[in-house]
């Protein structure tokens, strides 16, 4: 590690150290805080304060160049992996009892769960005909992704257009008709 970066490193106090790997272990300000027995506003002032001296951007870079100096624990430099959202509301639906054999050869898809199949069990397949239709711009529970190619996001781009100016259209019509009413 440069001379200069461990210069810097030196320069942080005890408690802008703690900060930092605890930042290193993906936890919040607020976590942090109920750790460290402190405010969370206390833990953002020492992270920024960290970032002046080390003289980057990110609360993640500059727990990285702490934990690389201090050659921490294999566990704590695992990359993150984000969690996906799921909805607090799903469905109690009751386990139904499947039919012997079935269960074994179906396709586990978490977004197809719960669908009926031709045989009216109820399986995580789709129906062979299933056409899909044109995907949505925004997250949805089976697309939570956007995986749209260039072209569809154009598509939308012009449908969105489109539909903006035949709203605004309606609008300024039917404040011209208002006015001639009024005018009267």
């Amino acid at each position: 590690m440069p001379d200069l970066i461990q210069e810097r490193l030196a320069r942080l106090t005890e408690g802008q150290r703690q900060c930092l790997e605890l930042v290193a272990r993906h936890m919040s300000s607020k976590e942090i805080a109920s750790v460290l027995g402190i405010s969370s506003h206390t833990v953002d002032q020492r992270v920024r304060q960290a970032l002046q001296t080390l003289k980057v951007e990110r609360r993640g870079e500059a727990a990285r160049l702490l934990i690389e100096s201090r050659g921490l624990d294999e566990a704590v430099r695992d990359p993150y992996q984000r969690l996906i959202h799921q909805s607090p509301h799903i469905d109690d639906v009751p386990a139904r009892p499947q039919q012997s054999g079935t269960v074994g050869t179906l396709i586990r898809h978490a977004d197809r769960a719960g669908e009926v199949g031709s045989s009216g069990v109820i399986s995580e397949q789709k129906p062979a005909d299933h056409r899909p239709s044109l995907p949505l711009p925004f997250a949805t529970r089976s697309q939570p992704s956007n995986e749209m190619s260039v072209a569809m996001r154009l598509l939308w781009i012009m449908a969105i257009a489109i539909g903006a100016a035949f709203s605004a259209g309606m609008y300024l019509a039917g404040l011209e008709s208002l006015s001639r009413m009024i005018a009267r």
